[in-house]
C-alpha cells in the first residue's frame, strides 16, 4: 500500500511530464528567466531603452507648461489663496456651496449623473454668472469672448 504523500506526488510527476512535452501557450520569451527577477528589487522599467531594445519615442519625458495660470505646484513662496485652501480642506464658502447645490440640483432635475461642460455653464448663467472681466489665464489659441456689457 503506498501512503497518502506517495500518492500525491504521482499525479504531480505526470503533470511535470506532460507541461514540458506541450509547447508554451506564450507568445513572447518567457520572463521568468529574464535576467531581472522582481524579487530582487530590480524593476524592468528602470532600463535605459537601448538596453530594454524599446525603439520607439521616449514617453517619460512630460511636457512642462507653466505659462498658463492653471498649475497647481506653485513652488516656493507661492501660496493657495484662503478660498482655495477651505475648498481642498472641505470647507465651502456661500458662492462654492451654492454652485455645488445648484449643480446637484440640475442633476437630480434632470437625471444626469454626469453634466457636460456646457450643461454646467448654463447652470452658472442661470446663477447670474456673466464674463465682465478679460481672462487672466493664458490660454493658447483660444480667442477671448466678448465681454458682458453692464447697464
Amino acid at each position: 500500500m503506498v501512503g497518502p504523500i506517495a500518492e500525491a506526488e504521482i499525479p504531480v510527476a505526470e503533470e511535470i511530464e506532460r507541461r514540458a512535452a506541450e509547447p508554451a501557450r506564450g507568445k513572447g520569451p518567457d520572463r521568468r528567466k529574464d535576467r531581472i527577477d522582481r524579487r530582487t528589487g530590480m524593476e524592468r522599467r528602470t532600463k535605459a531603452a537601448a538596453e530594454a531594445g524599446y525603439t520607439g519615442p521616449e514617453r517619460r519625458v512630460a511636457e512642462r507648461r507653466e505659462d498658463t495660470g492653471l498649475e497647481r505646484r506653485r513652488g516656493p513662496g507661492r501660496r493657495l489663496s484662503d478660498e482655495r485652501k477651505t475648498a481642498e480642506e472641505g470647507e465651502m464658502n456661500e458662492l462654492q456651496f451654492e454652485f455645488v447645490m445648484a449643480v446637484e440640483l440640475y442633476k437630480k432635475l434632470n437625471k444626469r449623473l454626469y453634466p457636460t461642460f456646457t450643461e454646467i455653464l448654463e447652470v452658472m448663467r442661470q446663477l447670474g454668472y456673466r464674463k465682465v472681466l478679460p481672462r487672466e489665464l493664458n490660454i493658447p489659441n483660444v480667442p477671448e469672448p466678448k465681454l458682458f456689457e453692464l447697464g
